[in-house]
């Protein structure tokens, strides 16, 4: 009985074992099934896209940049496709290491290290950054040979900017650049149509016309979907939308008269800006010194960038948009047609000048060759008497200056298609309220009204600005905001479409005030300042030279350009317009610190007309004449405009606009290439 107790309880054990075991896998089923259900079902839909996602990887297309190109057709930026060799920080155990063995057969040289390691400063670890661009044939082989030891390491197929000119107008065409990390901050702010089109992007404009018209260079991006392998290999294209290229800029200028303007400047700092006063478009936009814009787009060193920003010439300050100058006796015939405007003088009211103003106890002096004499308007533009002005300043008072002068552009932006432009100083009471702090210096002082009718005192703007007022006046008193691109060229459609020039309202000057003071600044360049350098020419023009000082001197010092040093002496100005009857150009340029308006300023201007409206080319030795402040009218036989070559480019094969370079070559395609080649060797 015992037994068979014994066997019945081992069963009941046993069946409770056999009943728990079978729940505990009813169980395990259980959730299995409630998992794949959740799995399955309840989140079908987010992850079949997920994996779909890790099936299929969208791979953004990098547009080409749009070109820019003269009103010729010159191709002044353009693009090329090069090989990089680049590292992802993060995929990268000891990236000094990676580096020291990739230079074994590689050549990179310090600043290229240099380079990466701001780059890396700037950017995220998972980034790809370049340490060396344009990698030769020979050394894409040689890395393809050794691919296998360097993990994070690969070759990538760019297209890079290129500036085939250098730097020849660099400061309008600007330069384009790596995003940084305050840019991207500033694209968050983007909408999302706009972010999406700069994924993949990595530059962008920075300066001039690259930064002024991004959004039509950039193009719109296009995408791949490609299959990928477990491992993350490329297995196959589903479907792809190619990239639309950017749009190509048609600029106004014409490059060859840039290239001149800048080489009779020679080794001269200073602007100039030329204007066509029919419809606004610019013609030259010149700063002198220039610089290289090629040397910012892979990121420039810091020997270049300590030589260009520490530089006492400034060559990375663009002078004829954020350079402000007083303009000295150029500013005369504005104040001539204020007085017009106002009432406040007639062109027949005589002014005794005697050489000297004076006024509170204060002598207002004259340049020692001003004849002086009784004097009207005409020889008060015609010699560029200081007195007639001074007491036409004191006549007007500073506000009423302000209120004639202001909508002729002076002290106000002018609109062009650039952006970072200054407004310079128009001054008046409540400027002078607004600017200053103290009270004793908030208060306008009426000697400080003296010095403002000869273009001195607070009066300070740009070159930009002084030849837009010079368009208005030569035209009459129409205006238009300058304008540096003339069209815009769809790439695809190859339609251009021309930039509106929207006239801006006129200023209701008299056609009989507006001739006095054009007709007087004609005779400037006939018995005038400027008849040397104008002798012989087969046009009529007008122009005021001007002088204007760089710094004070005391009342009793005279003035001594030798014992000064070069950055202290006066400003070299000039205005003009060509031709008289008809003006077709407009301009004001300033040669610093080279003293006598005629002497240095009046011979570049003289040079432009020639070359606008006869087809006329100075020879060498005229040129080297004008860039040492020696010439007047033009010396020798001139050639003409189209027998002389265009400048010299970089390379020969981007000169004149062609085809568009094509899209980046695939990443895959740079491999198997240099792969076949590391092969060839080998065998």
């Amino acid at each position: 009985m015992t037994e068979l107790r014994n066997l019945e309880r081992e069963l009941d054990r046993f069946r409770l074992r056999v009943f728990a075991a079978a729940a505990f896998v009813l169980l395990g089923f259980s959730l299995l099934v409630a998992r794949l259900v959740y799995l399955q079902v309840l989140r079908h839909e987010e992850l079949s896209t997920r994996a779909e996602a890790n099936r299929i990887a969208v791979v953004p297309i990098v547009p080409n940049r749009g070109r820019i190109i003269d009103r010729n057709g010159v191709v002044l930026a353009t693009n090329y496709t090069a090989y990089t060799l680049e590292i992802t920080p993060s995929k990268v155990d000891d990236l000094e290491a990676t580096i020291n063995a990739l230079a074994e057969f590689i050549d990179i040289q310090p600043r290229d290290r240099r380079r990466f390691k701001r780059q890396l400063d700037e950017s995220k670890s998972f980034e790809s950054l370049p340490i060396r661009n344009r990698l030769s044939d020979e050394e894409l082989a040689r890395f393809m040979a050794q691919r296998y030891r360097f993990p994070g390491v690969d070759v990538k197929a760019r297209l890079f900017r290129n500036y085939p000119y250098g730097e020849l107008a660099s400061h309008l065409i600007g330069y384009i650049g790596r995003i940084n990390q305050a840019e991207k901050q500033a694209m968050e702010d983007w909408d999302e149509e706009a972010q999406a089109n700069y994924r993949g992007t990595e530059y962008i404009g920075k300066l001039g016309l690259e930064q002024a018209y991004e959004s039509q260079l950039h193009g719109t991006t296009g995408f791949e979907q490609i299959e990928t392998s477990a491992g993350g290999r490329a297995v196959r294209r589903l479907d792809s939308l190619p990239a639309t290229p950017g749009n190509t800029l048609v600029l106004s200028i014409d490059i060859k008269l840039q290239a001149l303007i800048e080489e009779l400047f020679g080794s001269r700092r200073g602007a100039l800006v030329a204007i066509d006063p029919r419809n606004g478009e610019v013609l030259a936009f010149v700063s002198k010194p220039t610089f290289d814009p090629n040397l910012f787009v892979d990121g420039i060193d810091v020997e270049n960038w300590r030589e260009l920003n520490e530089s006492i010439d400034k060559p990375l300050l663009n002078r004829a948009l954020r350079g402000t100058y007083p303009p000295g006796s150029t500013y005369k015939p504005f104040m001539a047609i204020a007085a017009l405007n106002s009432g406040k003088r007639s062109p027949s009211v005589i002014i005794n000048d005697p050489g000297y103003f004076m006024f509170g106890g204060h002598r207002y002096g004259s340049p020692e060759n001003e004849r002086g004499g009784a004097m009207d308007m005409r020889r008060s533009i015609v010699e560029s008497s200081n007195v007639y002005y001074y007491t036409l300043a004191n006549e007007m008072g500073v506000d009423l200056i302000h209120e004639q002068l202001s909508p002729f552009g002076f002290g106000r932006r002018t609109g062009i298609d650039l952006e970072g432009e200054v407004t310079g100083i128009l001054p008046s009471t409540e400027w002078k309220r607004r600017t200053y702090k103290r009270p004793e210096q908030r208060k306008w002082y009426a000697g400080e009204t003296i010095s403002l009718g000869i273009g001195q005192g607070y009066n300070s703007f740009t070159m930009l600005q002084v030849a837009s007022a010079m368009a208005t006046l030569a035209s009459g008193g129409q205006r238009f905001e300058p304008r540096l691109v003339r069209e815009v060229e769809d790439l695809v459609s190859r339609e251009r479409h021309p930039v509106e020039k929207k006239p801006l309202e006129p200023l209701p000057l008299k056609p009989e005030h507006a001739q006095v003071v054009l007709q007087a600044m004609h005779g400037v360049t006939v018995g005038g300042t400027s008849a040397r350098v104008f002798a012989g020419a087969p046009y009529q023009s007008g122009g005021k030279t001007g002088t204007a000082q760089a710094v004070g001197i005391r009342q009793n010092e005279k003035y001594s350009a030798a014992r000064l040093a070069e950055h202290l002496r006066d400003h070299s100005l000039y205005v003009a317009f060509a031709p008289l009857d008809q003006p077709r150009i407009a301009l004001a340029l300033v040669v610093e610190n080279a003293g006598w308006g005629a002497a240095a300023a009046a011979p570049i201007a003289r040079r432009v007309f020639d070359y606008v409206l006869l087809g006329q080319y100075p020879n060498a030795d005229d040129i080297a004449a004008t860039q040492k402040g020696q010439s007047a009218a033009p010396i020798g036989p001139t050639r003409t405009v189209d027998s002389v070559p265009l400048p010299t480019a970089s390379n020969a094969t981007l000169l004149v606009a062609g085809p568009a370079a094509s899209g980046p070559v695939p990443a895959a395609s740079a491999a198997s290439s240099a792969a076949s080649a590391a092969s060839g060797g080998a065998r």
